[in-house]
């Protein structure tokens, strides 16, 4: 997998921040704590916009949460952010999750109406192919 990919909207990468929150008694922490000592740095220097925080939580599962700029703004404290959880995952696959989280907009998905978006629909109607003759 190529994990070099540069995603960034207008030139401006959408990722502002990246907090790895882990617990250092926890079972489920094991594979984060492995990702901090082997991954962690290289992808520290893979992302030098990025600001990358660890956080100590105990009596939780770890996580990686994601704070993304707002469209059109420069603010990056806002309500635009994603976590994911990270239990009980490989270091390989903590990597995998994080380097996802750097690579995405930041967008939420939206559900599209139809499948075929126009600005001016057919006056006949749409198109199937189960049309009868």
């Amino acid at each position: 997998m190529d994990f070099d990919r540069k995603m960034a909207q207008r030139g401006v990468w959408q990722l502002k921040k990246l907090i790895v929150s882990y617990s250092d008694w926890g079972g489920s922490s094991r594979g984060i704590r492995a990702f901090m000592e082997s991954h962690l740095p290289a992808f520290k220097d893979k992302s030098p916009h990025l600001d990358v925080e660890t956080e100590r939580i105990r009596g939780q599962h770890p996580h990686l949460k994601a704070f993304y700029r707002l469209p059109l703004l420069n603010i990056t404290e806002n309500k635009n952010e994603r976590v994911v959880c990270v239990k009980n995952l490989s270091p390989e696959d903590v990597l995998l999750q994080a380097t996802r989280l750097r690579n995405a907009l930041g967008r939420k998905v939206v559900k599209l109406k139809t499948r075929h978006v126009t600005k001016h629909p057919s006056v006949q109607g749409t198109w199937t192919t189960d049309l009868k003759l």
